[in-house]
């Protein structure tokens, strides 16, 4: 069974916690499900409106799917919640993000 199964059936019985739904969203990103790993990062974020990872994920995966409008506003939110938080790593990587991502949206395609 594959940790991809594995977290499946966790969910299914009822074990819907915030590690969980990261991991989901993790892992579905990884096969390049970006609507599915949308899906169970916010429902992370639900949990912990904080959870500086979830909201790199999200923007990551948001971007990688083409939605960039959307996955700059999330970094930006990622952004308040990591410094809220006091994880400056996590505000320097979504920064570094947001700025590739306002150059795109700035030069003419």
């Amino acid at each position: 069974m594959s940790t991809l199964e594995n977290f499946e059936k966790m969910l299914a019985a009822g074990k819907d916690n915030l590690l969980l739904r990261y991991s989901l969203g993790n892992e579905y990103f990884k096969l390049g499900q970006f609507a599915t790993a949308r899906t169970h990062l916010k429902a992370a974020l639900a949990f912990d409106p904080r959870h500086s990872a979830a909201w790199k994920l999200l923007g990551r995966t948001l971007a990688d799917s083409g939605a960039l409008a959307e996955a700059l506003e999330t970094y930006r939110h990622g952004i308040a919640a990591a410094e809220e938080k006091g994880d400056l790593q996590a505000v320097k990587e979504m920064q570094v993000f947001a700025r590739r991502i306002e150059k795109q949206l700035a030069s003419p395609a």
